[in-house]
């Protein structure tokens, strides 16, 4: 059979005419797209970045109630000042997505207090506990951004909870939305006795300086900071935005390693460095300069492609180095090597001495969850022994400081009383939590309890590995990942799972061999995911000790359980 004839491609055959090329389409850049809001939630804020509507839930909302506020001052420029409803009792994890946010919230809200640094003092703890007791129905958890949250807060009392927070020099403004966020600092600044740098300092120029101005108040997402001047690297510096990480320069002296672009969430990225050397008097202006670039050049378009690690990881470090220096700083940076890998444990755990020969003394409570009562014992337990000041840190935790010597006994005892124990069992100390189902509408599957229960079962299914080092188990209760579970030796995912009756029930997708940098990992991994790899609520205890007593049997001489967990077969990992 003869084939078919082929086109014809003599010259006067007529040419098809070449397809235009597609025009890309915005990101929404503003130096580079023009600042014309290309979906909803940059046109409210066009037209009200969210410092305005403090005067409103002042002058109508407090006064007409829940039923008065419009859905983009409820839904949108409320973060602006640390307030997000909250999830409706006894809706269960199978409709999270499926129903819309009015149907999922309460008449309550979530309010979270930024405390920069974590320090407070004991007459600002005892705010603390008294609006957690009047208002807030004795809730007030330590989350792992140094913040204090309340929930069951009405609109109603709002502005006089603003009143007493604002009487003793704390606020909401910016916990929350597309804004800088609390600034994460080293709970041991200007006490501990190895400290390079005391970050104080710097973080009070940012906050005093950059939180709460309109020139930052519409980012295209959250913008969160990290500044630690600890040899222990305290503050999860791989996960946030821009972070300063203090060492030794072998020519210019104690100074920062800049990082940028980390965050977790359903698409996580570890920050890379710069490169760079930050002197400690120019923390400010190079702060100031990425927070300008991820607000001139962040993608906007895509809520979902909004933070500064997608921006980076299309520019790489050298062009974000170059665009800080060349449109923003006006000079260059010097060079500068990495920090050196941590040389202890930085949740401070324990009783340590202070530089100035007094100690401080670090407590776990279970997975951050506290009280108004137990923050009042706090404050007045700090007090009867001479010292008034407390931080909360990175890692959910408290630190009572300046306690002397003498009385340090007695400190351990009363807040082992509380509940915060400075000598936790491994598990105790390194499991956290998000908030999980009880208050949260993003939630799929409860995480306090399930945690807290969980603990107090590995105390005693793995009493027997106590010398064990402490293996991080992080759980959250959505993809999102508030609790860092891709950085956890186990961090638990919640979702919902097959049950051995075929029936869906609470779960976890598993991720094992996650951490940031330590004294038992030069740099910072995410965690492995095994196909199929799930766990019920109710098999958690028993799924955690069958993969950590496999490691401990095949584990081969020091090798660590992220090490461990990356190289074993998928079965052992079951």
């Amino acid at each position: 059979m003869t084939p078919p004839a082929a086109p014809s491609t003599t010259d006067d055959a007529p040419a098809r005419p070449a397809r235009p090329a597609r025009a890309p389409r915005p990101n929404g850049q503003w130096k580079i797209d023009g600042t014309t809001p290309l979906n909803h939630n940059e046109e409210f804020k066009a037209e009200d970045p969210g410092f305005g509507v403090r005067q409103r839930i002042v002058d109508v909302y407090s006064k007409e109630g829940f039923g008065s506020i419009p859905d983009d001052d409820l839904h949108g420029r409320f973060r602006w000042w640390g307030i997000y409803t909250q999830r409706k009792p006894g809706i269960d994890g199978g409709r999270t997505a499926s129903l819309e946010p009015h149907e999922l919230e309460d008449e309550f809200f979530m309010m979270r207090v930024r405390i920069d640094g974590g320090a407070l003092t004991t007459d600002q703890l005892r705010v603390l506990a008294g609006i957690s007791e009047e208002f807030g129905r004795d809730t007030a958890d330590i989350s792992d951004r140094q913040n204090i949250q309340f929930h069951w807060i009405e609109v109603e009392n709002i502005p006089e909870i603003w009143a007493r927070l604002e009487a003793v020099g704390l606020q909401t403004t910016e916990a929350c939305g597309d804004v800088p966020r609390v600034v994460l600092g080293s709970p041991v600044a200007g006490i501990a006795e190895d400290e390079l740098i005391d970050p104080a300092p710097a973080i009070a120029e940012i906050t005093q300086k950059y939180i709460g101005i309109p020139e930052l108040a519409n980012l295209p997402r959250k913008f969160k900071t990290a500044i630690t001047g600890h040899p222990s690297q305290d503050v999860v510096h791989e996960i946030n935005d821009v972070a300063f990480v203090a060492h030794v320069h072998p020519e210019l002296g104690i100074g920062y390693d800049l990082w940028v672009g980390g965050g977790l969430s359903a698409n996580p990225r570890l920050g890379e460095r710069l490169g760079v050397f930050v002197t400690e008097d120019r923390v400010g202006d190079v702060w100031y300069g990425v927070a300008q670039i991820f607000r001139d050049y962040g993608y906007r378009r895509l809520r979902n492609k909004a933070r500064l690690k997608f921006l980076l990881k299309d520019w790489g470090p050298a062009k974000f180095r170059q665009v800080l220096q060349d449109e923003y700083l006006g000079y260059e940076l010097p060079d500068g090597p990495p920090a050196p890998q941590p040389d202890q444990p930085g949740d401070h755990i324990g009783v340590h001495r202070q530089k100035d020969g007094r100690f401080y003394i670090g407590a776990a409570p279970y997975v951050g969850r506290a009280s108004g009562p137990t923050l009042r014992k706090v404050a007045d337990l700090a007090d009867s022994v001479g010292s008034s000041r407390v931080r909360l840190t990175p890692h959910q935790k408290l630190l009572v400081l300046d306690v002397p010597e003498e009385q340090v006994e007695h400190v351990v005892g009363e807040l082992k009383g509380l509940g915060l124990d400075a000598d936790p069992s491994p598990w105790r100390r390194s499991t956290i939590a998000c908030t999980g189902i009880e208050f949260c509408k993003l939630a799929i599957v409860d995480t306090k309890d399930t945690a807290t229960a969980a603990i107090d079962d590995l105390e005693k299914r793995l009493g027997d590995l106590s010398e064990m080092k402490p293996l991080s188990l992080n759980i959250n209760g959505c993809p999102n990942s508030c609790a860092r579970i891709q950085t956890a030796d186990i961090g638990l995912k919640g979702q919902l799972v097959m049950g051995d009756d075929g029936e869906q029930v609470p779960g976890f997708q598993v991720h094992l061999g996650g951490g940031l940098a330590s004294q038992d990992r030069e740099e910072a991994g995410l965690g492995r995911t095994v196909r199929g790899l799930k766990v019920t609520a109710d098999d958690l205890s028993e799924y955690v000790e069958r993969v950590v007593r496999r490691y401990e049997a095949d584990h081969e001489g020091t090798e660590t359980f992220a090490e461990w967990s990356h190289r074993a077969d998928e079965e052992a990992l079951r």
